[in-house]
């Protein structure tokens, strides 16, 4: 019963259900994540690296190891709900973890908005006679139902879900290696993951940029350390699990689908949103075509979006029972223990801003940039939270795990955040700026951020870090 103290401690008590195992954990990581994800991006990561995907989603798991064992140290200190948000907060100081939370909030908020939008345009490209704004409102509509019935309900859906893809992936893997070993493509090479013609360093930090959106969604496995039986040793665990899991699926499938692009110089030079596809037919005919649109129609419109709106309503819910978001999203089903309204409130936005985007033609795009700037800047508090709560406050001697790594982690993503797409950076600071004025008005209300629990003695400062 160590957890349940340890959340009594910071002066919550247990309502959200315990029953989510190590398993399930991962399961949960990888439907965030998606295995087969690259499908939908592949075009821009191949023309942004330079054609050099592999590496450009191998730079992106190495950088967010570093991530998840600064997100592995916090959660052993804080095993809350709330992700970065309470980690920031309690580790440095109330307001940066409400800054924090709101910067990863643009995150969390918006991604169901994108899976839901590519989805439906790509269910409206096989059945057009139905407008993307009803596929969209669709899938917002099922997984909300599901998502309502609790979290069991929510994992046993996810690992049918992630088999399916698995499915899906080892048939483009099996009949993409036939189709090069029988001559296709440009045959089999290095140069996906190294090509000395076009390899610069920040090439490759502009594509990770793009590709680490595949990889955004281990991190949403902390916000269930209050769900997870095994607390959160067993949480760190499943990150890097998902993490490593997820990223060797990445560079695996782009490394054979970077061999079979039909037309690499025209690629480079124009992106397209179809060019997996494009290398699935070249691999094995038409058909192959649509089995890999249609599964990442599904993934992206069910799976993937259906544990984020479960990730989002547990930020949102940790955020509101601090009071600060309004109150009504701390409220949780008696019957489910799930945050019910939490969950209403992010289905009501993920169909206004995705039927609003599904109006633009550079709808995908935009969200993509908003979602990818928010996180990384959220991830880099993180790394900064870990070094001052251990290093700093409390006097670890651990270097490595406490300062050197942390460090590091950060330093990568800065070079990141440095390469982002200019109008990434520019939106990201807009949304900063937002929240900076919403935490004036906290402050003038007479609602500073303040957090239940928080240690005040130096002793119980010392009982809080983990051995």
């Amino acid at each position: 019963m160590r957890t349940q103290q340890n959340i009594e401690q910071f002066g919550y008590r247990q309502e959200l259900r315990r029953g989510v195992g190590l398993t399930d954990l991962v399961f949960y990581g990888l439907a965030f994540m998606v295995p087969i994800a690259p499908f939908a991006i592949f075009g821009t990561v191949y023309a942004q690296s330079g054609g050099m995907p592999a590496l450009a989603y191998l730079v992106g798991m190495v950088a967010l190891l570093f991530t998840a064992a600064s997100y592995a140290q916090m959660v052993k200190a804080f095993p809350l709900s709330g992700s970065v948000y309470n980690y920031a907060g309690r580790g440095i100081a109330p307001p940066v973890g409400f800054m924090t939370g709101w910067m990863i909030l643009l995150d969390y908020i918006l991604v169901p908005c994108l899976l839901y939008l590519v989805a439906a345009v790509a269910m409206n490209a096989s059945v057009p006679d139905v407008p993307v704004w009803a596929w969209l409102v669709v899938f917002v509509a099922v997984n909300t139902v599901i998502n309502l019935r609790g979290i069991k309900m929510t994992v046993k859906l996810t690992r049918i879900m992630i088999v399916f893809e698995l499915v899906v992936l080892a048939l483009f893997l099996l009949v993409g290696l036939w189709a090069l070993v029988q001559g296709k493509g440009s045959g089999f090479s290095l140069s996906p993951l190294f090509d000395a013609d076009h390899f610069s360093w920040p090439v490759v930090f502009a594509a990770v940029s793009v590709a680490v959106l595949s990889f955004l969604g281990f991190d949403g496995i902390s916000m269930l350390v209050e769900e997870s039986t095994g607390g959160s040793e067993q949480v760190g665990r499943a990150m890097r699990l998902a993490l490593v899991l997820a990223g060797v699926l990445f560079i695996v499938q782009v490394w054979v689908a970077a061999l079979l692009v039909p037309d690499p110089g025209g690629l480079l030079a124009h992106p397209s949103d179809t060019a997996f596809y494009d290398a699935a037919a070249v691999a094995g005919g038409e058909w192959l075509r649509h089995v890999t649109s249609l599964a990442t129609a599904l993934s992206w419109g069910l799976a993937n979006t259906m544990v984020a709106q479960v990730a989002v309503s547990r930020l949102l819910y940790a955020m509101a029972r601090d009071r600060q978001l309004p109150s009504f999203l701390a409220k949780v089903s008696v019957r489910h223990s799930v945050p019910a309204n939490a969950i209403l409130l992010v289905c009501l936005l993920s169909v206004g801003v995705g039927v609003w985007m599904s109006t633009r033609s550079d709808g995908v795009a935009l969200l993509s940039s908003l979602i990818n700037i928010g996180a990384m800047v959220a991830f880099i508090v993180l790394h900064v939270s870990v070094i001052v709560h251990y290093s700093l406050r409390h006097g670890s001697g651990r270097w490595w795990p406490h300062l050197v790594a942390p460090l590091i982690g950060a330093g990568i993503l800065v070079f990141v955040v440095i390469n982002a797409n200019v109008l990434a950076q520019v939106l990201g600071l807009v949304w900063l700026v937002l929240g900076l004025l919403v935490l004036a008005t906290l402050y003038v209300l007479g609602r500073p951020p303040a957090l239940q629990g928080m240690p005040a003695g130096p002793d119980r400062l010392k009982r809080s870090v983990p051995d």
